[in-house]
């Protein structure tokens, strides 16, 4: 592989882990937040939904953008948007500045979702081979990484961990990859985006449950073992740490497991060992039992969102345009399954938190039919469709 695609793969791997680091840097201390401005479950779950649907602006702004500018400068200023967003959630002195940064993060990381995966899809066409698995496994590093820094600096008041929104602003000057002469822009290009949209849904709704069972097990991980299961407010991160964990072995094995055994068992296997560990996480008695069921989800779900664009971006076909446009549309999938995660986990478990966590445990098993919608050859059949009814805007 010539060294230039292994820079840009290190650059867009680079951009992966960033998100997951502010992000989990930013979730795991939801109960800082939570005390810090009194805010109730309710509370958090209307921030949650403020940055949830923020970020699907700022992913469909990255999908207008994408079709005249190269998607890496698009990810630059993402990049910028996330950095300024995240230090003013956790360095605001007053409540206005604290829901501006909570504004500003929301659209910087809808442009960041949309561009990395923009850029890792055409990567991995230039790779000939599926690399998605490793590039999601650079976010869970990532989240990783944050989730030991919360551990770290548990102590440490939440002004000074705005400091983590540094690495945003270096990795924005990193090597992406550009956009090929030629290719930005043009009438062509432009008509060639008119991609039919219906037979991305199944793939789609697989990536919503994805979403669903993360966000629920990332964003109200920390508040389930600070006040379910009575963790010491120092250990709650390991809501995150060992979930994320599972999540990075399964995702860098991804490859070879996909290659191996086919996507659709992957997906099957993986679906009833996540609605496992859910099942431990609503029984658990006590919060170690409850790391083990979160870190069981983790490993069970984490290979659905990259085999999820892969599928995606393999149906649009055609030019970089619209490969970028396809995908910028497909990450609206990922905003559905966060506020079904986030907002919804919240609302029915504004009482008792316990209950919240049955939803995606129920939920994640229709990733058993829908994972067949994710093999070769189902995507070849989609692809066929697609091109009959070429021309014919998508629902």
């Amino acid at each position: 592989m010539p060294p230039t695609l292994r820079r840009h793969r290190l650059a867009i791997a680079a951009g992966f882990a960033t998100q997951g680091f502010v992000f989990i840097g930013l979730t795991t201390r939801l109960p800082d937040v939570k005390d810090r401005w009194d805010l109730s479950e309710l509370g958090i779950s209307g921030v949650l939904l403020a940055i949830v649907l923020l970020a699907g602006a700022g992913s469909v702004l990255a999908e207008r953008l994408s079709v005249r500018v190269a998607s890496a400068r698009v990810l630059r200023a993402g990049l910028v948007l996330v950095a300024g967003g995240a230090a003013l959630m956790l360095a605001a002195p007053v409540w206005p500045a604290y829901l501006l940064g909570v504004g500003v993060y929301g659209v910087g990381l809808g442009m960041v979702d949309a561009t990395t995966n923009m850029q890792a899809v055409v990567l991995e066409r230039h790779y000939g081979r599926t690399i998605l698995p490793s590039f999601h496994g650079a976010w869970t590093f990532g989240g990783l990484v944050g989730a030991a820094v919360t551990l770290a600096t548990a102590d440490v008041d939440l002004a000074w961990t705005a400091l983590i929104t540094v690495l945003p602003l270096v990795v924005a000057g990193a090597a992406f990859l550009p956009r090929e002469p030629g290719d930005a822009g043009s009438p062509a290009a432009a008509a060639d985006l008119a991609v039919p949209w219906r037979p991305i849904l199944m793939v789609g709704l697989g990536m919503v449950v994805f979403y669903m069972v993360d966000t629920a097990a990332q964003t109200w991980g920390a508040v389930y073992l600070d006040e379910v299961v009575d963790a010491p407010s120092r250990w709650v991160a390991l809501a995150t740490l060992p979930y994320l964990v599972a999540s990075l072995l399964v995702r860098l094995a991804g490859d070879s497991l996909v290659e191996r055994y086919g996507v659709t068992p992957v997906l099957r296997v993986g679906a009833v060992i996540a609605c496992g560990g859910l099942v431990v996480v609503t029984a658990a008695p006590t919060w170690p039992v409850a790391v083990l069921g979160f870190t069981l989800t983790g490993a069970g779900i984490s290979v659905v969102a990259p085999l999820s664009f892969s599928a995606a971006a393999r149906i649009a076909g055609g030019s970089v345009e619209r490969v970028d446009a396809v995908i910028a549309r497909f990450n609206q999938f990922n905003y559905v399954g966060g506020l079904l995660g986030a907002v919804l986990t919240g609302v029915v478990g504004q009482d008792e938190l316990r209950f919240g966590f049955v939803v995606p445990m129920v939920l994640v098993l229709s990733l058993l039919p829908l994972a067949r919608w994710f093999g070769n050859r189902a995507g070849e059949e989609v692809e066929l469709s697609a091109g009959r009814s070429a021309g014919t805007p998508g629902t």
